[in-house]
């Protein structure tokens, strides 16, 4: 296991040598991941069934294998949960560990977060694609070294990937105004949100993309974070399509993982978020050209939704 420890930029260079040495470079691509599924959510125009379908579905027809990260309590403790969740290994996507009930680390205690994984655990390995992937929840590693060092033992002893993020969206933030929309009318003409939410993607995309460069001088394959939720079983479609428009390939997560940049571990006291902002801070990078699109949780497109009226 390699260590990202604070250093200067002279070591960030070095440390960048090493890995392009060690990993030829190739052309930009994506892995797609799920987080919080299944939803039993009620929402607008689709029911929890139609929506898992949608999805399937996108990802069925650009021929693109994904991972879905369960969170139990979203559905999956269901009978009629469980059968989307199991619909998602039976297409061949892999199913991961994301908690039963999705509890914030940082509040909580390592014994009672580690309990909500091997319960998740005792679930899931029931399904097809079941893989041994842990994710965080919002992406927070501990904000104590006890529960950062205590998490990444506990995963270590029970085999588990931690099943990094370096394209972190806020897709959830657009979800939410466009069920908003909905609620209120659900005939509204979102097409601006659907606008909205392409950008956004691109934006992230190609930030990420560059951040990559700045901290390991190529192309990684990227690990971009998505929700099962409304905005994504609508426009997920499109989604794709535009990351093959920009020129962008996709892989699968267990072939982005592969990457030895997902073996890196950021030596922060309060760790966590994509696996790239976290490497830039701990390298001591600071407010680098950009970095507040990256963290301002999408208030720049709602922002300028609000400017249309929606």
């Amino acid at each position: 296991m390699i260590f990202l420890m604070p250093m200067t930029f002279l070591r960030l260079v070095t440390t960048a040598f090493f890995l392009l040495a060690a990993f030829p470079a190739f052309g930009q691509s994506v892995a797609f991941t799920f987080d919080d599924g299944p939803s039993l959510e009620e929402t607008p125009r689709l029911t929890a069934a139609q929506r898992n379908q949608a999805l399937l579905a996108a990802l069925a027809r650009h021929k693109v294998k994904a991972a879905l990260m369960v969170t139990v309590n979203n559905g999956a403790n269901l009978p009629e949960g469980l059968v989307l969740a199991r619909a998602w290994g039976e297409a061949g996507h892999a199913i991961g560990n994301h908690t039963m009930s999705h509890p914030d680390l940082h509040k909580s205690t390592l014994d009672q977060y580690q309990q909500e994984i091997l319960d998740c655990d005792r679930i899931i390995a029931t399904l097809p694609g079941y893989t041994k992937w842990f994710r965080f929840t919002y992406l927070r590693e501990g904000n104590t070294p006890e529960k950062r060092d205590g998490m990444r033992t506990f995963l270590k002893e029970h085999g588990y990937r931690n099943a990094y993020v370096s394209l972190d969206t806020s897709d959830w933030r657009l979800n939410d105004k466009l069920v908003e929309v909905l609620k209120k009318n659900p005939k509204a003409d979102v097409t601006p949100i659907k606008t909205a939410y392409l950008a956004h993607v691109r934006q992230r995309a190609i930030a990420y993309r560059e951040l990559a460069y700045k901290l390991q001088g190529r192309d990684i394959p990227q690990v971009i974070l998505l929700h099962h939720n409304l905005i994504n079983a609508m426009w997920l479609d499109d989604v794709i399509a535009q990351f093959k428009q920009m020129g962008w390939t996709i892989t699968t997560p267990q072939a982005a993982f592969n990457d030895p940049v997902y073996q890196l571990q950021p030596d922060r006291a309060v760790a966590g978020q994509s696996l790239l902002l976290s490497m830039a801070r701990t390298l001591g990078l600071g407010k680098f050209e950009g970095w507040e699109r990256l963290v301002d949780d999408g208030d720049f497109e709602i922002e300028a939704l609000k400017a249309q009226g929606i």
